[in-house]
């Protein structure tokens, strides 16, 4: 009886499969924006620049200055 499913007659070379794969790449990461400092952030994190999520903060931040930390070097 033959066989009912279909069966590669010779194996597939590492070259023809690499290069088949090599459409499968990842995406670039979709970038929301902040609803309180406006922001780039990723989804479902928290923003890095204010320390918010879902309205509420939850990393406590403390902004610098780059210029007073520059004189109070001096």
């Amino acid at each position: 009886m033959p066989n009912p499913m279909a069966v590669p007659k010779k194996r597939t070379s590492r070259t023809r499969r690499d290069k088949r794969r090599a459409q499968h790449k990842a995406g670039k990461a979709r970038l929301n924006e902040c609803p309180k400092c406006h922001s780039p952030r990723l989804p479902h994190r928290v923003c890095p620049t204010c320390g918010t999520y879902a309205g509420r903060e939850v990393i406590r931040h403390t902004m610098t200055d780059p210029t007073a930390a520059a004189t109070d070097t001096e």
